[in-house]
Parts: structure tokens; C-alpha cells; sequence
């Protein structure tokens, strides 16, 4: 009985939290008609500067056997975003 007492508390609880937290959004207080628009609400999204990404370094080869693919420390700590 507690178990259930503590998750609906808690539940109570995010729920509200949620709702205060979706109720300060001026769209969702459009949509719920507790303000009206005075400009259309569209979010400016300014687009990204282009990444000038240095060309790829050569990755030496290993000698006598082929290379580790699993675990070659190259291939994890060299990606380039």
C-alpha cells in the first residue's frame, strides 16, 4: 500500500511539473487559447557554419600480421565529426 501511496505521489508530482513546464511555452498557451499570437510563433533556426574538416591521416600498417580491427585504438579515438 505504500508502494503504490509513494508512485502515485510521485507520479502526482512529474505530472505537474510537466504541465507548468509545457504551460510556460507561448505555442502551448496558444493552442490552449490562454494568450493570443501576436506574431506568427515559428522558432529561427540559423543554419550551422559549414565545418572545414582536416583531411584524413594515414593510418600506419602493421608489419608481418594483419591489424587488430576489434580493438585497434585508431579506429576509436581518431573520428572526425
Amino acid at each position: 500500500m505504500l508502494n503504490f501511496t509513494l508512485g502515485a505521489v510521485a507520479g502526482a508530482i512529474t505530472a505537474g511539473v510537466l504541465t507548468i513546464a509545457a504551460a510556460r511555452q507561448p505555442e502551448i498557451q496558444f493552442r490552449l487559447g490562454l494568450i493570443a499570437p501576436k506574431a506568427p510563433v515559428t522558432a529561427a533556426v540559423a543554419k550551422p557554419a559549414e565545418v572545414q574538416c582536416p583531411p584524413p591521416r594515414p593510418t600506419p600498417k602493421a608489419e608481418g600480421a594483419a591489424q587488430e580491427i576489434l580493438f585497434n585504438r585508431q579506429r576509436f579515438w581518431s573520428v572526425i565529426p
